[in-house]
């Protein structure tokens, strides 16, 4: 009697896992046991980074950013995770936005989105053939999708573009062959990027964790987000999830003082 073939580790990747939202959904898939590649700008530090494979890439260098992904991707890829996002320094009229930063904005939120799926596609739909499960691809949405709001003009563009050109996608590939799942926070997150936008003396009490998505990464990865696929669902503080299909999320805009009503 042949022994049956051995079955092979799933492997991941996460675009801007390095920290944030990303390193959370990296975290949980490493622990798992699932084989974890990160991609971003700056190496993964701190507990658990021994346990993820780091690429170095950078959106605002489109020919380093495709090759990074066309090299690095493993040829056979179980779950894909986009996480990478760039905001402005601050919050400031839609007039006094630099050309600079409206375009680092299009370069990571939607492009690198773009240029991800490209890449992670075809590896994607290749670990379906012969297997119970499909590959799977979780992008990291966000609340002003639904919401807008003041002085949010460029990263409420682009991730409307992103959310919509994931529902685009979403329709022309198989769900046999990859699913796609969104996810977004229900409040703001403690991470290097929100950070450098506060004061050194700011309250981050009332924040959440990166860890909060946790148990939807591993959920999903257990699953291969068939339960969910073509939802967005959004991840509250204590860990849960819910879809915006029941609930919509809650703006995190703040009014402009002085504003008409």
């Amino acid at each position: 009697m042949s022994a049956a073939p051995k079955r092979m580790p799933e492997r991941a990747v996460v675009i801007g896992g390095s920290t944030g939202i990303g390193r959370g959904v990296a975290d949980a898939w490493a622990a798992a046991g699932i084989e974890t590649h990160v991609f971003s700008r700056s190496r993964p530090a701190g507990q658990g980074s021994d346990r993820l494979v780091w690429h170095r890439l950078d959106f605002r260098d489109p020919e380093q950013a495709k090759e990074a992904l066309r090299a690095g991707i493993p040829e056979r890829t179980d779950l894909a995770c986009y996480s990478a996002v760039y905001f402005t320094s601050r919050r400031e009229p839609f007039t006094q936005v630099s050309e600079a930063d409206w375009l680092d904005q299009f370069a990571v939120n939607v492009h690198g989105l773009a240029w991800t799926l490209r890449a992670a596609l075809p590896k994607l739909r290749a670990a379906a053939p012969g297997t119970a499960a499909p590959g799977m691809f979780l992008h990291i949405s966000s609340e002003v999708v639904y919401n807008a709001g003041p002085n949010r003009s460029g990263y409420a563009a682009t991730k409307a573009a992103a959310d919509s050109l994931i529902r685009s996608v979403s329709q022309e590939i198989d769900p046999a062959e990859t699913t796609f799942v969104q996810a977004l926070p229900a409040g703001m997150v403690d991470s290097p990027g929100i950070r450098a936008r506060r004061s050194a003396d700011f309250d981050y009490s009332g924040y959440m964790s990166p860890a909060a998505f946790a148990p939807l990464a591993v959920e999903l990865a257990r699953t291969r987000g068939v339960p969910h696929a073509g939802e967005a669902l959004v991840v509250h503080e204590d860990t849960s999830w819910t879809s915006v299909a029941d609930d919509l999320p809650v703006s995190q805009s703040r009014p402009l003082a002085g504003a008409r009503p």
